[in-house]
């Protein structure tokens, strides 16, 4: 963990006047990008602080913005909420190839309260991965390949589950965001890419032509993986 992260300061009086205040505007809230202050603070553990109906209307209302956006992930944090909840769900239709090396497989809908990952073994993979808050941009991220997830389930059902390959990705990038850290914290900066450079030059299933034409390595970079 980054020891520069701060603690969330916001009290549960705070963080429940925002979530209404969101679920109150109608229609979809924007999602919050770098340089906001939430995204770099630890964000403060789920206890209670919603009712059930205040937390089933935010669950809804972050599915529907990680549709929209598109992506696979969302957490509290990216709608300006210090709260350490986020979902995720990937269903998207990937090229065959591109799933294979990835390891990349459908994932389920799932909210995490209070996530918190361990790695199982040192295997790591090497891949671009992007961010809603970091609209329009990639890099390279060197992630475990298989973590133990630890996390709370709605009801308060304390589970484990084991995720590997592409939802590794997935749970470790979300959970992060609960921490204060972005993609681009472990990222091999010389990979950095628009979107659109990605897919004129670099577009691949790996990492490969990148490397070469960026010159930058596949190894963790930036702050300590864990």
């Amino acid at each position: 963990m980054n020891q520069g992260t701060p603690e969330t300061g916001h009290t549960a009086e705070q963080i429940r006047e925002t979530v209404e205040r969101i679920l109150d505007a109608g229609g979809l809230p924007p999602i919050v990008q770098a340089g906001h202050p939430v995204l770099r603070q630890r964000a403060a553990a789920f206890d209670g602080q919603l009712s059930d109906d205040q937390l089933g209307r935010l669950i809804t209302l972050m599915r529907q913005v990680m549709h929209e956006a598109p992506g696979v992930g969302l957490a509290a944090p990216q709608l300006g909420i210090p709260l350490q909840l986020a979902v995720v769900e990937d269903q998207f239709d990937v090229d065959p190839e591109a799933a294979a090396l990835r390891h990349r497989s459908p994932l389920d809908f799932l909210v995490v309260l209070n996530p918190r990952y361990t790695p199982l073994g040192h295997g790591l993979a090497s891949f671009y991965e992007g961010c809603l808050s970091l609209n329009g941009l990639q890099a390279v991220v060197a992630r475990y390949e298989n973590v133990l997830l630890e996390f709370q389930t709605p009801d308060g059902t304390r589970m484990q589950r084991e995720f590997s390959g592409w939802q590794a990705r997935i749970v470790q990038h979300e959970t992060d965001h609960l921490n204060g850290v972005l993609y681009v914290d472990r990222a091999q900066l010389r990979s950095l890419s628009t979107n659109a450079e990605y897919a004129a030059h670099w577009a691949e299933p790996g990492i490969g032509k990148a490397q070469q034409g960026l010159g930058f390595g596949a190894g963790p970079a930036g702050i300590s993986l864990h």
